[in-house]
């Protein structure tokens, strides 16, 4: 009985289909439908990011029926990969500002859409735990801190939404780490040894809109002095030793006619 039904499964599926078929050809077509031109996708560049919302670039073209393609142009359009964009540290000295920004200038405006922001922050954390975040005010794309204290120490959470649909199409953390100033000095010529110190300014002094400005950076840092001090010290020391030379061979001289 079971193979009687296994076999009379695939015979009806059989039949089922050319009836299909059949009642397709029997349906009439209209004239207009026949020579209607269709625009598909024929090629597509990536998204121009791997997370939240990017741009692509398709080519766009008319088929007709007779499969011919004709008319292309470039389109631009949104494009999404991935909405969870991760964490990104960020490391900023006390009182210098800092502006955090979680969508692209050139996509606020691009199409119809319009986007919400919610900005979250679990102070005092380098954390993606979302249940540690508690609400930031700012319903703004940008987040701008003005000065940066280390009391903004934290990550910051920011959400982007398409008003329309309340889609989340981006989310970003942000791991702030404020430096205080008195803790550690990040100024990299301070660091710098005397002599490329000295490679430096003169790299700078010879190089791009003249050499005037790495001339007043030179006197203005001391290396100069200490340059003087050292030609200076060497001349003292190529004269001493050379009256020393004299004497001795005046010594010898003197001598010399004595025997």
């Amino acid at each position: 009985m079971k193979a009687l039904e296994q076999s009379l499964i695939p015979g009806g599926l059989l039949w089922f289909l050319c009836a299909l078929c059949a009642l397709a050809a029997a349906v009439p077509v209209a004239p207009a439908l026949r020579s209607a031109v269709i625009k598909v996708t024929v090629n597509s560049t990536p998204c121009s990011v791997t997370c939240g919302l990017g741009l692509k670039v398709e080519e766009l073209c008319e088929v007709t029926p007779g499969g011919e393609m004709k008319n292309c142009s470039l389109l631009h359009s949104l494009c999404l990969s991935s909405w969870i964009c991760g964490l990104q540290h960020v490391l900023v000295p006390a009182g210098r500002p800092l502006r955090l920004s979680c969508l692209a200038p050139n996509l606020s405006g691009f199409g119809n859409h319009t986007y919400g922001y919610t900005w979250r922050r679990a102070p005092g954390l380098i954390t993606t735990n979302d249940l540690l975040f508690q609400p930031f005010p700012n319903p703004q794309p940008t987040l701008s801190l003005a000065p940066a204290t280390e009391a903004h120490a934290g990550t910051y959470r920011c959400d982007v939404q398409l008003r329309q649909t309340f889609k989340l199409v981006k989310r970003i953390y942000f791991g702030l780490k404020v430096i205080p100033r008195d803790l550690v000095d990040l100024s990299f010529q301070k660091s710098l040894t005397w002599a490329q110190k000295l490679v430096a300014n003169l790299g700078q002094g010879s190089a791009g809109n003249g050499s005037g400005e790495g001339q007043q950076r030179f006197w203005e840092k001391g290396t100069f002095s200490e340059v003087v001090l050292g030609v200076g010290s060497g001349v003292v020391v190529g004269v001493l030793l050379s009256l020393l030379l004299c004497c001795c061979q005046w010594l010898c001289r003197r001598r010399a006619a004595q025997k």
